[in-house]
């Protein structure tokens, strides 16, 4: 039991030693990266490490699982450095035995960095955009509509309603030069509003400046029927947060969020595919963090004086950003529906695991 709180605690303080070094890399070169793209004078050097600081949990996120498989070369590789593995070896104890706790820790690991690390992530995420914008444009507009405008839907079984605006504020609650076109169940056009401002209230579009046009009797001229008005309501479902989340990709959204905020987008007529590979993904995230340990285990787990140590790191690195990739293409694949979402999210950890756990009892216990 000693021994297992002893490799445990020196792989949770090699993590953090990793986790530390790369973090303030990337804050510096975030330093950088936010001044060059800002022109001179725009923002202020406080300014700059502000938006760094908001950035780096993001780019630190995508990169955690390469931290795990750093951290563990150094843990193996500093156990057989000082001849620890020989002794656990000589105890009795098997490579997969020895392997136990650090998993165990490697888990607990994932399961915190999915729990705390991504929800923080998605408010740091989303606060790095608005300050972004905010600098770049002198206001709190997010959206510069590109010639086809502004599309967003809402709906229900009783139908569904398409709106198209050519600006918005930054939570997509305030729309100017606004079209809204409803349908009913079949389909079929019931109306039209155009108006020059819209503002999202509890459970209405209020519009300003509207005109109405049925179009529900295909005999009748719309435009003699046209009716204008100077404020008119409009039903809706959408909310600021399913607005603003919308803009964004899934990793803005928070874990705990996400399966609401899929049955929502789903039951107002959006897709929400991608935000189910996501889901996926970050829930399959602590054993993708067990298949990048096994991996650098696999190759490290051998005392340095059986030489070749730096060939048997590089194909540890080597196998594992193969491994990482193959986690950012299946879940391309994922996203555009060419393989089910669970293979997608599932198939790299299960892939990287089986292989490991093959070498580690060819090399080490064969």
């Amino acid at each position: 039991m000693i021994l297992h709180l002893y490799f445990a605690r020196r792989f949770l303080r090699a993590l953090a030693a990793v986790f530390l070094v790369f973090f303030v890399i990337m804050l510096m070169l975030g330093v950088v990266d936010q001044i060059r793209r800002f022109d001179i004078g725009t923002i202020t050097f406080a300014q700059a490490v502000g938006l760094a600081a908001l950035q780096t949990p993001a780019s630190l996120y995508r990169i955690l699982p390469l931290i795990v498989l750093l951290s563990t070369l150094a843990l193996f590789l500093g156990l057989a450095r000082s001849s620890e593995l020989v002794v656990t070896r000589a105890s009795g104890r098997s490579a997969l035995r020895s392997l136990a706790a650090p998993v165990l820790a490697c888990l607990a690991a994932g399961a915190l960095t999915v729990a705390v690390f991504n929800p923080l992530v998605a408010a740091t995420s989303r606060e790095y955009q608005s300050l972004s914008n905010r600098y770049h444009q002198g206001s709190d507009s997010v959206l510069s509509i590109s010639p086809e405008g502004l599309w967003l839907r809402q709906g229900d079984a009783n139908g569904q309603m398409v709106i198209r605006a050519t600006h918005t504020n930054q939570d997509g609650t305030v729309l100017q030069n606004v079209t809204f076109l409803a349908f009913g169940p079949d389909a079929a056009p019931l109306y039209r509003v155009e108006a020059e401002r819209a503002a999202l209230t509890a459970g209405a579009w209020q519009l300003s400046d509207a005109k109405r046009w049925p179009l529900d009797d295909p005999e009748v001229i719309a435009e003699r029927q046209a009716r204008e008005f100077d404020s008119l309501s409009v039903p809706s479902d959408l909310t600021q947060e399913r607005i603003r989340d919308s803009f964004g990709s899934p990793s803005d959204v928070p874990i705990w969020q996400l399966p609401d905020f899929i049955a929502e987008l789903e039951r107002a007529g959006f897709s929400a595919r991608q935000h189910r590979v996501w889901f996926q993904m970050e829930l399959a995230l602590p054993a993708f963090y067990v298949a990048m340990m096994l991996i650098a285990a696999a190759f490290t787990m051998r005392h340095t004086r059986f030489a070749r140590t730096g060939p048997m790191v590089m194909l540890a690195l080597g196998l594992g950003l193969a491994l990482f990739f193959l986690r950012n293409f299946a879940q391309l694949m994922g996203e555009s529906g060419q393989i089910p979402v669970a293979l997608a999210a599932w198939s790299p950890p299960a892939i990287g695991i089986l292989l490991s756990l093959g070498l580690l009892l060819h090399l080490e216990d064969g």
